[in-house]
């Protein structure tokens, strides 16, 4: 059985035989790894912290690759407002050859954990905007630090078998897709160096675990945010007709907008329009003078992306002259850009070496070809910003048994962002860190 194999095989340094290219005491070494790792990651989903606050995971992250034998630093990342962010970046030298850098995120997100795990998460926190709320590690990003943590040790255990700079980067803030950039704006590549790679993986709902997916080019969307005030003239409730109602406003511009995916945007352009969050109103009979939207838009094109926001500004317009009001209380329609990421790119040629060496590692048949996603990621822009190839592919994390009965009767399993995302820690952390220690150690060479 494959996650038998997995649990007990070594991480594998080369893409095809593993037991002739590492010492028998590496392997050893390797297996022994997963109960030490299956316990950090309990310890990390127990504990979640919101992006732009992962200060105790970030502080675990660093005095892991510090007793790895890696030189860190952390701290690492500056937001717009000037704030420092908790990026971790660990180095570890190994002669002369390419720099790898090696992407995990760490964050969590403001959801109530519903699993019913024992390591569940009873968290509870305050966001950025000081509301009272659960956190969870409902995407996975516990996996992804947990995995890198593995990663680092296999390839300071394995030195002999690469060549180059390993660079660890532990990101913060990925949810709200700043955390790349945050770290970035620290001169991340003048400090530490510009890599010649990137590569990363993601856990999925979409495969079992002891597989992967990878996409070769556009891997998953652009991701826009954007913020709409809808105003009005406000009022008692029992005489709406004496005002202008911005929740009825708001009401028919949210059904409005729907349009623009179906009507606006070519079919052959996949795009997502999302109002994901609406306040507006104090008291049950008063009319307000304003509702507020947060908006997430995707696209995987420029154009398509600006079809996007010229529907919703002509449609914010459009409402507003149709309830005859003044040009001082037209909407606004705002694009949060420190809050926006490009479309994650998988260059093809670096794609093709790293699917050689999932499939030497784990078999051809536990090697998915994945379609690009519409969910978004900020990994991107470590390539993007320096013009670097990187390839970022998915990790499967479901139970196989669950997954092959929700399979047969053609669902899926809840999935990122949802509070019942249960990935299978065992398997998955077996399968995550020997997929990402052969595709670097097969890369650095």
């Amino acid at each position: 059985m494959l996650i038998a194999r997995l649990a007990l095989s070594c991480l594998c340094a080369a893409p095809v035989v593993c037991a002739q290219n590492l010492p028998q005491n590496i392997a050893r070494s390797e297996s022994a790894q997963l109960p030490g790792l299956l316990a950090t990651y309990k310890q990390i989903h127990a504990h979640p912290e919101l992006s732009h606050f992962e200060a105790n995971t970030s502080a675990l992250l660093a005095e892991e690759l510090r007793q790895a034998g890696y030189t860190v630093t952390d701290h690492v990342g500056v937001y717009p407002d000037g704030t420092h962010a908790y990026g971790v970046v660990g180095i570890l030298k190994n002669g002369a050859g390419p720099t790898l850098l090696i992407r995990g995120d760490m964050d969590a997100l403001p959801i109530v954990e519903e699993t019913g795990v024992a390591y569940a998460s009873h968290v509870m926190s305050k966001n950025k905007a000081g509301q009272e709320v659960g956190v969870m590690h409902a995407c996975g990003h516990d996996v992804h630090t947990t995995v890198l943590i593995g990663t680092a040790r296999t390839l300071a255990a394995n030195r002999s078998a690469w060549y180059g700079t390993a660079m660890i980067v532990g990101q913060p803030s990925e949810e709200t897709i700043d955390g790349a950039k945050a770290m970035l704006a620290d001169h991340l590549y003048e400090r530490f160096g510009k890599p010649d790679m990137v590569i990363g993986l993601h856990d999925t709902n979409a495969h079992a675990a002891g597989t992967v997916g990878i996409t070769a080019g556009p891997a998953m969307a652009s991701s826009t945010s954007v913020d709409v005030t809808i105003r009005g003239i406000g009022g008692h409730g029992a005489y709406p007709y004496a005002g202008r109602d911005p929740i009825v406003l708001a009401a028919e511009y949210i059904l409005q907008i729907q349009t623009i995916v179906s009507r606006e945007e070519d079919p052959r352009d996949p795009a997502v329009v999302t109002v994901g969050d609406i306040h507006g109103g104090t008291k049950r009979n008063i009319i307000p003078d304003e509702v507020k939207l947060e908006l997430t838009t995707r696209a995987f094109s420029d154009k398509g992306r600006q079809v996007i926001l010229d529907g919703l500004r002509q449609m914010a317009a459009g409402v507003a002259t149709s309830a005859s009001l003044p040009a001082d209380k037209f909407p606004t329609v705002t694009v949060d850009e420190a809050e926006s990421t490009p479309v994650t790119f998988n260059d093809p040629a670096l794609t093709a070496r790293v699917r050689t060496t999932l499939e030497g590692t784990l078999g051809a048949a536990n090697v998915y070809t994945d379609p690009p996603a519409m969910g978004s990621e900020d990994v991107g822009v470590f390539g993007l910003e320096a013009h670097v190839p990187s390839v970022y592919f998915w990790l499967g994390a479901m139970y196989p048994d669950r997954f092959a009965a929700a399979t047969a009767q053609g669902k899926l399993l809840p999935g990122p962002h949802t509070s019942h995302f249960e990935p299978d820690p065992e398997p998955t952390l077996a399968t995550g860190v020997q997929a990402l220690s052969a595709v670097a150690i097969s890369l650095l060479q």
